[in-house]
């Protein structure tokens, strides 16, 4: 790729001038078709809070691009929302859209050569569809993450969506608590004010070097986040005129930097379908026991929910992502570059001398917190971590959990298996209250190839909200976990049912045994009696012979091409 910032755009026009007629027709004059063009791509629009504010942030990208003598041109794919697809087939088709996204921002990137890309996005699949494709078209890209929703009331005191919701399905819900929910339970735009998938992959964006250092999780009603965003898009003509490409920063290093910083955050486990998906379009196979490896070491720092009491605004007062960084720098590769064109080491060095951390714990003060009681100092850790990655003969090539969720007791536990071949069946039993404590709920048939790798908040929400089951029962699938599940959930069970892994073959009153600490998950029982690891195998073997699997629904267009083409969920879920 040249250096020279206008080569890439003004070769094309001058070979078909039509490219200038068209531009002309979309209200450009005849000077800004000389100058550099970048592409800025966002999800906006009304899907829900995450997006409804991205179209701002855009603006303020482009004023950044004007001031850097650029033109700007403004392109939009609207993403979609774990949240409204509970409790129906629509959830089938969140991760899919992660694919979906990448591909069309890649068209737009490639009907003409772009000088520079910045991407604009907040939340769950978006996020991840931006990097990917970042790395895919490899142009001088920065991502604006779009902050953190403001807390709603009594957040930080208890877990009212799970409960509330719950309680509604029942039938059971206090109608004025319901209403008040609805009321507040996203009183702003910006993404859900817990460490769930979105506030992660803000925070992943960041700490591989995509976004401007502090930009993670800024509390959208602060004029903060549109600073950052005008500022974003003056780094973008600086990346395109030093020649900065996107695959200059995602690096190895970064990615092992964002997975220490995951471990140090308690990040969701979504993030171990993501950053291998991501490192894929750069050619590199990330290891998702990476993941577990930072979790034996990196100290855990942030006491956020689910995993901890305070949400991400508070976070983001605490110093956000580079007080993290700061706090582990020694485990850190401060040398791998950044979208600045400076390394993680001295972008560290220049947030401490601008201050913004004194200026966040000035905002804690209205609180009456202080930043360690967010984040605590390296050296005050009492645990290292957050996920780990457990083998055995249920999940050969491997399974997830995030254990700062899980409470003391159960981080060891065997229980016998309640077999469910779908989300809607399993929690369907829960509320009925058939699901008996100290079971293993097994969730199977809902992996990427199975039905596109839905997540089980609504089940595990329904658990975690039925106190009998709550702090006694584990549930265990092939599908996914939203980045609000607490307790013993062990998900991304791989090889998935539907790929003829183990899981499909469990049954009722299986024994199955969960050791997190030794990083096992094994069937250790057959008809509810304990069995040797050997006879267990000779039992599955005999079991696979005469294994038929259950009739699924049909699928059709996008998730019926998504699921004939993914890869194992220890791989990144992408489709191929």
């Amino acid at each position: 790729m040249t250096n020279d910032p206008q080569q890439r755009c003004a070769k094309n026009r001058a070979a078909w001038h039509q490219i200038d007629a068209l531009r002309m027709g979309t209200n450009w004059s005849e000077e800004d078709t000389e100058l550099p063009q970048v592409l800025v791509e966002d999800v906006a629009g009304d899907s829900h809070p995450g997006s409804g504010h991205l179209h701002e942030l855009t603006e303020q990208v482009s004023i950044g691009l004007w001031q850097s003598d650029c033109r700007p041109a403004q392109f939009h794919v609207t993403d979609i929302c774990d949240g409204w697809a509970m409790g129906h087939d629509g959830m089938n088709y969140i991760l899919p859209s992660r694919e979906l996204i990448a591909d069309m921002v890649e068209i737009h990137a490639s009907v003409l050569p772009w000088d520079a890309l910045v991407l604009v996005s907040s939340c769950d699949k978006s996020i991840p569809a931006h990097l990917k494709v970042a790395a895919r078209v490899n142009l001088p890209t920065v991502h604006v993450p779009g902050g953190s929703m403001r807390p709603g009331p009594a957040m930080s005191a208890s877990d009212l969506t799970a409960v509330t919701s719950t309680k509604a399905s029942k039938g059971e819900g206090d109608p004025r608590e319901i209403r008040d929910f609805r009321l507040t339970g996203c009183p702003a735009c910006g993404a859900c004010q817990f460490m769930g998938t979105a506030s992660t992959m803000q925070c992943m964006s960041e700490a591989l070097g995509l976004a401007l250092p502090g930009n993670a999780l800024t509390p959208t009603s602060l004029k903060q986040l549109g600073r950052t965003a005008r500022q974003a898009g003056r780094a973008a003509a600086v990346m395109m005129r030093r020649g900065i490409r996107a695959r200059d920063i995602l690096t190895q290093a970064a990615f092992e930097n964002a997975i220490k910083v995951h471990a140090a955050m308690a990040g969701s486990t979504n993030a171990l379908l993501h950053l291998p998906a991501i490192a894929h379009e750069c050619g590199i196979e990330l290891d998702v026991e990476l993941f577990d490896k930072a979790s034996r070491t990196v100290p855990y720092l942030t006491n956020v929910q689910p995993s901890g009491q305070y949400l991400t605004e508070p976070l983001w007062f605490a110093g956000g992502v580079p007080r993290v960084q700061m706090e582990i720098r020694d485990l850190l590769d401060l040398d791998a570059i950044t979208i600045t064109g400076k390394t993680v080491g001295e972008n560290l060095d220049d947030v401490e001398k601008d201050g913004f951390f004194e200026r966040g714990e000035r905002y804690l003060a209205n609180y009456s917190l202080d930043r360690t009681d967010v984040i605590r100092r390296a050296a005050d850790a009492k645990s290292t971590g957050s996920v780990a990655v457990l083998k055995g003969n249920l999940a050969p090539e491997g399974a997830v959990v995030k254990y700062t969720a899980v409470a003391p007791e159960m981080m060891q536990h065997c229980g016998a298996a309640r077999v469910f071949n779908s989300e809607e069946q399993a929690h369907d039993a829960v509320l009925k209250d058939q699901i008996q404590p100290g079971c293993v709920v097994v969730i199977r048939y809902e992996g990427p190839r199975g039905s596109g790798m839905p997540e089980m908040l609504m089940t595990t929400g329904a658990m975690a909200a039925t106190p009998e089951l709550a702090a006694t029962t584990a549930l265990v699938t092939d599908g996914r976990f939203s980045g609000a599940t607490k307790g013993p959930c062990i998900g991304h069970v791989s090889p998935e049912a539907e790929a003829g892994g183990p899981i499909a073959l469990v049954e009722d009153d299986d024994l199955i045994e969960i050791d997190i600490p030794n990083r096992s998950l094994h069937i250790v029982g057959i008809e509810g009696q304990r069995s040797s690891l050997d006879d267990v195998d000779r039992v599955l073997q005999t079991r696979q012979a005469a294994h038929a699997p259950p009739e699924q629904k049909p699928k059709t267009g996008v998730l019926k091409r998504y699921c004939e083409r993914a890869v194992s969920p220890m791989k990144g879920a992408y489709a191929l």
